[in-house]
């Protein structure tokens, strides 16, 4: 590394995802060392290694503490812009009942701690990360948010993760554009504070951010939101002329709004709504939809021609309640559909409605073009009867993904496979497998 030019080594060095390798450099030679100083790109974080030594009875006493080596790597890189400090995933949410921690030696968003570094290059930092160890964070509420926003004037990234957090004093941040909390517990029962200072945001995501009673999001330059919401408040609002992307994750919310004229990309997970409010979606495009209710919630959302793609899942305990949506009611709702997915739930709950009564509506089936579906296959020609009966009202169909559950027999999965491929040669098909909570193996593409 000491021959290549000083700006190549520079940014080398500022992408090192460990201050350990930072710390390494130095030692390696001058060179390094002189140019460790300029890095402006600061990550630390602590192991579970790392943790379960400093705990164990022969530990080190020589070694130096986790915050001491932050603060002083801080103070020895007087260029940073980017800083990141936290725990490892695996330790991070832990629960004090687990480890039994009641230090505060991991405590990242503690005021006292941050007011020893952060002061010192708040002012030039554009991109900030705190991931706090929640069993010593979760029981002490954190100032942090008012010393950021009154040393950081600059900031365009803020990432907090595993605290509780407090909005007292927290000032303007007219910079930030880019919010994560996660796993957070915060004191912004409305979300008032979070519009009123992040009012430039454009990216946000809260995950699992609990504390929320009438949430209600109203900022208008945000463009990407993704919310995963933790507890059951009363009502979610969301009002967001300029929202592209959506991205909402809840329970039983009584009432549901979405102003959000912009939007064209929509991914909703949600067990059933009392009321939903939605003003016309003129640009939506892409739909995911994954509710115990589906037949509820496409129904308000009314006719929407605009909608090209759509994904549609169920949990597959809810048969009853799946099969009130027919696929052909699925394109009477939308009838421009140029791509269809259907989740296993889906498929079997339009599969036994189908058994019951046939395939009836579907005026816009003509207009898809290609079809995913994953499959349980438990009777085999149930499920041939009803594929093939969507076949032949989508017309103009030319690509199917079928996706078989692992757990089917590999000699029933390629028999399914070659009756499709004999009586519809004309369709190029693909084959995988799926299994929950893992990525789908293709074993084929499309022939």
């Amino acid at each position: 590394m000491e021959d290549l030019p000083p700006s190549l080594a520079l940014e080398i060095l500022s992408r090192l995802t460990d201050s350990a390798d930072l710390a390494r450099c130095r030692v390696a030679s001058k060179t390094l060392k002189d140019l460790s100083y300029e890095v402006r790109t600061l990550n630390h974080l602590c192991t579970l290694s790392q943790y379960l030594k400093s705990r164990s009875s022969d530990a080190d006493p020589l070694i130096m503490p986790f915050k001491t080596i932050f603060k002083n790597l801080v103070r020895n890189s007087p260029r940073l812009e980017c800083v990141s400090i936290g725990v490892e995933k695996s330790l991070g949410r832990r629960s004090f009942v687990e480890v039994e921690d009641d230090y505060d030696d991991l405590y990242l968003s503690d005021v006292s701690f941050m007011k020893d570094w952060l002061p010192v290059i708040g002012g030039r930092l554009r991109s900030l990360s705190i991931s706090d160890f929640w069993s010593q964070s979760s029981w002490r509420r954190s100032d942090a948010l008012a010393l950021i926003s009154s040393c950081c004037s600059s900031l365009v990234e803020l990432e907090l993760k595993n605290t509780w957090l407090s909005v007292d004093g927290l000032n303007i941040m007219p910079q930030l554009t880019n919010l994560t909390l996660e796993f957070v517990r915060l004191d912004d029962e409305d979300l008032n504070k979070v519009n009123f200072c992040f009012m430039g945001l454009q990216v946000l995501n809260l995950i699992g951010v609990g504390g929320l009673k009438e949430p209600k999001i109203e900022l208008l330059h945000l463009k990407r939101f993704h919310w995963t919401v933790s507890n059951a408040p009363l009502s979610l609002i969301i009002l967001a002329p300029n929202l592209v992307e959506l991205k909402l994750e809840c329970i039983k919310p009584k009432l549901l709004v979405l102003d959000t004229p912009s939007l064209s990309d929509l991914h909703l997970t949600i067990e059933e709504v009392n009321e939903f409010k939605v003003k016309e979606f003129g640009c939506l495009k892409c739909l995911k939809l994954v509710s115990l209710n589906p037949f509820s919630v496409t129904g308000m959302l009314r006719l929407s021609r605009t909608v090209k793609m759509l994904t549609v899942d169920i949990p597959r305990s809810i048969d009853s309640v799946a099969s009130k949506l027919s696929l052909g009611t699925l394109f009477d709702c939308f009838p421009n559909l140029r791509s269809l997915k259907l989740g296993s739930g889906a498929w079997s709950g339009m599969e036994a409605l189908f058994c019951a009564g046939g395939l009836e509506g579907g005026i816009g089936m003509k207009s898809v073009k290609e079809i995913t579906t994953y499959l349980m296959l438990y009777e085999m020609d149930t499920t041939l009867a009803f594929l093939f009966c969507v076949l032949d009202r989508c017309t103009n169909l030319s690509d199917v993904s079928l996706l078989i559950h692992c757990e089917v027999d590999s000699s029933t999965a390629s028999k399914f496979i070659s009756k499709c491929r004999a009586n519809w040669p004309g369709v190029r098909w693909r084959w995988g497998m799926w299994e929950e909570g893992t990525e789908d193996i293709w074993v084929t593409d499309a022939c």
